[in-house]
């Protein structure tokens, strides 16, 4: 499957003045870091930007073609940082960062709680710790969201990462193993040391 390509031109000014005279002929100044650790001041138009980051968010791969002055360089790559403006959700900055394809990378994705508890069913309450966590694979492997089927959880019976299900060439970086959720019982406070539900 093509990945999506994003068009770059290496930028020779910088400077808040010079970004603002960017931004108002709809271009966004970015930097690149390459997979060796290099940087480079690029920048994007903005409705191009959109159009891929809209498909991509921070957790898919896509070509970033970097013209320098008619030297023309392809690398795949995330959008690994944004910065907003106040009040509304357009692009003021973007950081871009190169993956090697054959090199693990630390992203973070959002989980997707599917279906309702049975410990909740009968009147107890889920209490959700976590909505995201950070997963480490080849930029390949990458998955956009993780789906947790939570039909299963009884009263006193939770998650930990550990019981995540995760995608073959994903793995979840475990930081003690913390706790996803937990059914507590009717009125009961929500337990700090959760066990796998089962």
């Amino acid at each position: 499957m093509s990945r999506l390509q994003l068009k770059a031109t290496v930028r020779t000014t910088k400077g808040k003045n010079a970004c603002r005279k960017l931004r108002a002929v709809g271009q966004i100044p970015a930097v690149f870091y390459t997979p060796e650790g290099k940087t480079a001041s690029v920048q994007v138009r903005e409705s191009e930007l959109m159009r891929v980051y809209n498909t991509t968010g921070r957790t898919a791969i896509f070509d970033l073609e970097i013209d320098d002055n008619g030297k023309t360089t392809t690398c795949p790559c995330l959008v690994w940082d944004a910065e907003y403006y106040p009040t509304k959700q357009r692009f003021q900055h973007v950081d871009f960062y190169g993956v090697d394809m054959n090199k693990e990378v630390r992203v973070r994705v959002p989980l997707e709680f599917v279906g309702t508890p049975k410990g909740v069913k009968v009147g107890g309450k889920m209490d959700l710790y976590r909505d995201q966590i950070h997963i480490f694979c080849k930029p390949g492997d990458l998955v956009q969201k993780v789906v947790v089927d939570i039909n299963k959880f009884d009263i006193n019976t939770g998650m930990r990462i550990a019981d995540l299900p995760l995608p073959q060439g994903v793995r979840a970086s475990f930081d003690d193993n913390y706790p996803i959720l937990f059914v507590a019982a009717p009125g009961g406070a929500p337990e700090e040391d959760t066990k796998g539900g089962k």
